[in-house]
């Protein structure tokens, strides 16, 4: 092949050969009887080589150097422009979906005040150093499930906190068990993101916007959430303990307002009526354990011991008494 169609097919100019020749680095293996540089197969693939390791950051003495070394055979090379190519295409992957929240952002509504835009930026390249696109995704898409019950929360929180309850109290459970809840629906279960979030919002002052709690709030949450997390480590492992689930609060408000209406109709516990509300309870803690009953009845003899436990259940000691006769009636060798 002469230079000039090599050169047409490598994307390249007749001087840039020309250069790759002078200095060494891709000389032809024959000339014709006119003179004129002949390049053979060898020499394509050497050309290849070149161009690959310059894809690749290298500078052309430091590829010169390489070549002559027999360090960078062609199917390596190869394999190291296919690492290449995928990392570019993760990364081109990755500012796809940033850019495709931004695009969510900018259509939610009215344009905001310029110093909206300036926090949003500024929290946005926050979250960036600590979460992927796709987390920061879930992040965003599920906050308006639980934005309104967060207000609600932190004035119940910051009046324990004035009138001096320690967090230890089983007064502040409650509290505790809610936060808990919100922040495993907003993070759909994810231990690791909870713990990362928890992070980022104690390292970086950009996380802390006014309508967030501050970090008196959240190490006050934090020491509650700790006694808590310290009794269930009694019953659970704790792999066990970031496996569970969390569950929003409605289906557990539903079951406790059956029950009551159970009680006060003087349904007996070995009642049909009971035993189907039995068999939601113990379907709604199966859901909560991940489907394994040995976790799901480590946590409802968890919930009967420890009055901590009990102390922030959305089912209360009438209701889960109730239940529990009306599972023996089930299974006398349960509960």
């Amino acid at each position: 092949m002469r230079i000039g169609e090599l050169a047409r097919h490598a994307g390249l100019t007749i001087r840039t050969l020309h250069h790759y020749d002078a200095i060494g680095l891709l000389r032809p293996s024959a000339r014709s009887p006119a003179g004129y540089r002949l390049y053979g197969p060898d020499d394509i693939a050497r050309l290849h080589a070149i161009q690959a390791l310059r894809q690749l950051g290298l500078a052309l003495d430091d590829i010169r150097r390489l070549l002559a070394e027999g360090g960078a055979s062609l199917p390596v090379i190869v394999e190291q422009q296919i690492h290449a190519l995928d990392r570019q295409i993760e990364q081109a992957t990755e500012l796809r979906s940033r850019l495709s929240l931004l695009r969510a952002k900018f259509s939610a509504g009215d344009a905001p005040e310029a110093s909206d835009w300036l926090a949003s930026l500024q929290l946005m390249n926050t979250c960036n150093k600590y979460f992927s696109s796709a987390e920061l995704r879930i992040i965003f898409s599920n906050w308006a499930r639980i934005a309104g019950d967060w207000p609600p929360l932190m004035q119940d929180v910051r009046r324990a906190m004035e009138q001096g309850t320690p967090p230890e109290s089983l007064a502040v459970q409650p509290l505790a068990y809610r936060w808990m809840q919100l922040m495993g629906v907003w993070m759909e279960g994810n231990f690791d993101l909870i713990r990362r979030w928890g992070d980022m919002y104690k390292r970086e002052p950009a996380a802390l916007h006014g309508s967030g709690p501050d970090l008196a709030m959240i190490e006050y949450v934090e020491r509650a959430v700790g006694v808590r997390i310290a009794a269930l480590c009694k019953y659970l492992s704790l792999e066990q303990l970031m496996g569970l689930a969390a569950l929003p609060p409605q289906p557990w408000h539903d079951l406790s307002d059956a029950v009551h209406q159970l009680i006060r109709r003087g349904v007996p516990p070995d009642s049909d009526a009971a035993r189907a509300l039995v068999r939601h309870w113990l379907a709604l803690m199966d859901r909560v354990a991940g489907g394994d009953t040995a976790v799901r009845d480590k946590l409802l003899t968890a919930y009967r011991r420890e009055p901590l436990l009990a102390a922030a259940a959305v089912i209360d000691a009438s209701v889960r008494n109730y239940l529990e006769q009306a599972r023996r009636t089930l299974d006398p060798v349960a509960a």
